[in-house]
């Protein structure tokens, strides 16, 4: 990988908060920031990752938009100070929260921001707006890339990419779920697309415009191995 994620997803005030660690912030984000760079070293970059609160907009944001900006103003600068090479906000489901969380970023420092969306097959955000709304709105907010993540497998993704491609003229960020989940008697989700079959669907998604790419839920190094010497070997 050239870029690899602290994992520091949820550790916001609002996700520490549901076990008692609100107060915790910049302890948790500094030591797994920490913990990312020593095992990048020299090989990689390493993102701050940041995620949504799960707090959806109201009628009357106002306040709610206040909030927002607190929360990912707190764990920029911690992500910052720890010495993160960029912030990614990824897995965002409304176009307001992202918009609140990529200007508190931007006033809490200078790190460059990627940021990408969830999305169902059709190209539309979980709570309303498209993604073409979506990755033109980061664009003219200042974002350095903008795309998806999660979502669905890369095969169900063509057309998303296409209309991204359409939108803005940032490099696209495109991390696919291995294929679509298959839910056991448990509801465990089981994800079966291999490495060879993410590779190859991600060569559609690279053709299409996508730039920035990588793997989320169900794929694994082997997914990762697989990407990295498909892109780097000769195709017809």
């Amino acid at each position: 990988s050239d870029v690899i994620y602290a994992p520091t997803f949820s550790a916001n005030r609002i996700g520490l908060g549901m076990y008692g660690l609100e107060d915790h912030v910049s302890e948790f984000n500094e030591k797994l920031v920490a913990l990312a760079k020593r095992a990048a070293g020299d090989r990689a970059l390493v993102a701050g990752d940041m995620t949504t609160t799960g707090r959806l907009p109201e009628t009357e944001n106002d306040e709610r938009y206040r909030e927002w900006i607190e929360i990912y103003s707190e764990q920029a600068r911690a992500l910052s100070g720890a010495g993160a090479d960029l912030i990614v906000l990824e897995t965002m489901l409304t176009i307001e929260e992202a918009s609140a969380a990529l200007e508190a970023i931007q006033e809490s420092c200078l790190l460059p921001v990627m940021v990408s969306f969830t999305v169902s097959a059709d190209g539309r955000l979980l709570f309303g707006g498209s993604i073409e709304e979506a990755v033109s709105t980061m664009e003219a907010l200042g974002a350095d890339a903008v795309g998806v993540n999660c979502s669905v497998g890369p095969e169900q993704l063509e057309s998303t990419v296409r209309a991204m491609r359409s939108a803005t003229k940032l490099p696209l960020i495109v991390k696919p779920n291995a294929g679509m989940p298959r839910m056991d008697e448990l509801g465990q989700a089981h994800y079966d697309m291999t490495a060879e079959a993410f590779a190859e669907a991600m060569e559609i998604l690279i053709a299409r415009g996508a730039r920035l790419i990588g793997g989320c839920c169900g794929t694994d190094p082997e997914t990762i191995l697989a990407l990295r010497r498909f892109k780097a070997a000769p195709h017809e």
